[in-house]
Formats: structure tokens, sequence, C-alpha cells
């Protein structure tokens, strides 16, 4: 299989940005058509395949980049600041195969990635499927709310809880699913993230064999390096933050852009907005304030992998961190965000102005679980060691 990025961390590092640059300007052009479907376009999908951006987090070993988790932020902060919709489809697609590509055996393997071929994906991690063991695999049946991406996924993974006895827990798995054989709800009316069409999947009975499931906790990767140790909820969490960054810096990069033109008086007066005293103290705070949360992200992320390249593995403290940075730096932006929009005026509310776009959906995004501010409670369980402290609440 052709190794599609270098393997050195600068020269991946620089290609995968130059890759997101690659599809600037047919994922900004398609975002408006995005909402309209409710999904992504063909044509932006295209894009964001032939660029190799959905194999951000594949093993190298079957043609991915396998980027460590800085230069993940790096790449999902710029493709969001170009289009978030577009950025979250990315991020969740590549989450998802990756997770396949590290988790599956060998026969699963094979003909999820026959020939080579990269298949898109999504996920649905909530274990709100219920499998009962049958002979050679699993019975499924379930519905999952939120899969994004999957109007174009021929994959998805799902999360099930697998009861095998009434003395036991459920057994936390995670199973890949073609996606032709789920239902797809169209029930993705939504405030946000419209382009991203999260709908609604479920299943009845589906007989799913062994080989396609993977133990979500305790499974061990069956091939790529470091990453694939990393663990839960820190695999996820700088998505959300490197999300929250890159839609946090657009919205302030596009009010300055608009300030030196804008009045926001009704007086006719020469004074435009940059010239108000009080639109640069908050230029000067908001980006401050995104600054020092992505140098926080990156610092707690690049702790975690310095720990994971000394073949050891991130304690559940560190997860905490990881999780808690993501809800830290999604509020951060949130506030960033909903500031630049209030500058932004009455042009601001219309279609035709991206600061619409990125209130409507950094708001959404701060609704996912990964960033609810339970994680907040958790890391200071971890700070007054209380015993319990459980970073996947």
């Amino acid at each position: 299989m052709n190794q599609q990025f270098p393997m050195e961390r600068e020269e991946k590092r620089k290609a995968l940005l130059a890759a997101v640059e690659s599809v600037r300007e047919i994922v900004a052009s398609r975002a408006d058509e995005a909402e309209e479907k409710g999904t992504l376009p063909q044509a932006t999908v295209d894009a964001l395949i032939a660029s190799g951006l959905f194999t951000l987090k594949l093993p190298t070993v079957l043609g991915g980049a396998e980027a460590d988790p800085m230069t993940q932020i790096e790449v999902i902060e710029a493709l969001s600041a170009i289009d978030p919709s577009a950025a979250w489809c990315t991020l969740n697609g590549a989450t998802s195969v990756s997770l396949m590509a590290a988790f599956l055996d060998d026969k699963a393997i094979s003909e999820i990635f026959k020939g080579g071929h990269i298949p898109t994906t999504a996920n649905v991690a909530m274990p709100t499927g219920h499998a009962v063991p049958v002979e050679g695999g699993y019975c499924l049946s379930g519905k999952w709310a939120f899969a994004s991406g999957i109007r174009h996924a021929q994959w998805v993974t799902a999360g099930v809880q697998v009861v095998r006895s009434s003395d036991t827990p459920p057994e936390l798995r995670m199973m890949a699913v073609p996606v032709d054989a789920v239902q797809i709800h169209d029930n993705w009316q939504v405030a946000g993230l419209e382009g991203t069409g999260s709908c609604d999947v479920s299943l009845t009975e589906h007989f799913i064999p062994e080989e396609f499931t993977w133990d979500t906790l305790h499974a061990k990767p069956q091939r790529g390096g470091p990453l694939y140790r990393l663990g839960l909820p820190g695999f996820v969490a700088n998505e959300h933050a490197a999300f929250a960054l890159g839609v946090g810096r657009c919205a302030l990069d596009t009010i300055i852009g608009l300030a030196n033109s804008k009045r926001r008086n009704y007086a006719l007066s020469p004074s435009t907005l940059e010239m108000r005293p009080t639109f640069q103290r908050a230029v000067g705070e908001c980006d401050l304030r995104l600054r020092a949360a992505r140098a926080l992200v990156m610092d707690i992320f690049a702790e975690a992998w310095d720990t994971l390249c000394a073949n050891q593995i991130p304690s559940p403290r560190s997860h905490a961190e990881m999780r808690s940075v993501a809800v830290f730096t999604t509020e951060v932006a949130v506030d960033v965000v909903t500031q630049a929009f209030r500058y932004g005026g009455g042009k601001a509310v219309y279609r035709t102005q991206c600061l619409q776009r990125c209130l409507r959906d950094i708001n959404v995004a701060a609704q996912h679980l990964i960033v609810s501010d339970i994680a907040y409670e958790t890391h200071g369980q971890f700070a007054l060691n209380l015993p319990d402290a459980d970073p996947m609440r």
C-alpha cells in the first residue's frame, strides 16, 4: 500500500496542513450547500478523501497519516476555521476509521480495507445498542443519535452493551457495521452544524460477527504505534479542543476584518468599530484567551504523548486533564464567538455572513458529552486526590 504522508513528524505536519489548504476553496464554497442539504455535498467529500484528511488518525500500515495528537489539533483547527461542518465530519470520520483499523482483527480488516481501499466512516460511540451473544458473534439491536457524516459513510462504528448473564454488568463493545445495513432517520433539523448530517441510525436483530467487534475499554491495538494506546477520553478530546480553537479564531479574524469599515452608532460619525476602545480591549482579550487556551491544550497533549512514547500509559488524571482542557477551550471559544457576533451587528445575522454560522456551530458543538462541564468535577476530584474519580463519567 502506498504511503501518502511523510513519516518524519515535521514533514508530515506540513503535508497535512497543505492538504487542508488544498481543499480550502471547495470546502468554503460548498458550506452553504451543506447546510441546505443537511449533509456535506459529494464534491466536498470527494475533496476530503482525495486530500487524505480522513486518514489523519489512521495507522500508517493501512495508508494513513497516524499523526500525533498535537498535529491532529493543528489540522482540525485549520479546517474548522474554513467550515465547521466539514471539520466535524472529518474528525468524526478520522476517529472512526482509525479505531477500526487499530482494534479489529485481520479478518475484518481484510474485508473493510479490501484491496487497499480506505472506507469513509461514521462513529456513534454512546452504547445505546444492545447485543446478545450468539454463535459466531452477536445479535444487535439499537438506535444511536448523532451519526455525523453518515450520509457519505460506508461503515459506522457503534457503541454497544453486551449482556452475557444476569449476574454480571453489561460489557461495553464497539461494533463495525456496513452503513447499508442500518436505517438512517432523517431527523437532522437543528440549530447548528447543519452540514454534518448527524442523523440517528438504528438496527434490529442484525448479526455482527465477533471479529467485527472489540472491547471498548480493554482491547489492545492490533496495529499502529503509540497513538492507539492513548485510550479514552484522551483519544477524542483533542479533536473537540481543536474544533473550538478553529471556530473561535475564524470569528475573531472575521470581526477584525470588518472593523475598519463597520460603524456601530447612529450618528454620522467617521468613527469605525476598530477605533472604539471597548472593541480594541475585546480583541486584545479574546486573542490572548484563545492563544492561552491553545498553549494549554498543546502542553497537556504533548505531555500525554511523551508518556506514550516512553512506552507508558497516561494516567486517569492525565485523561481528566485532556478532557477538561477541551471543555475549557470550548467555553473560551463560545465566549469569543459570541462577542464577535455581537460586534458584527445587524449584518452578522444574515446567512451570507460566517459569524452567524460560527455562533450556531460552536454552541451546538458545546452540547457534546465530551465537553460537558462534568469534566471539571472529575478534574477537581483528581486535584483533591479523592477516590473513585473517573474521567469517563
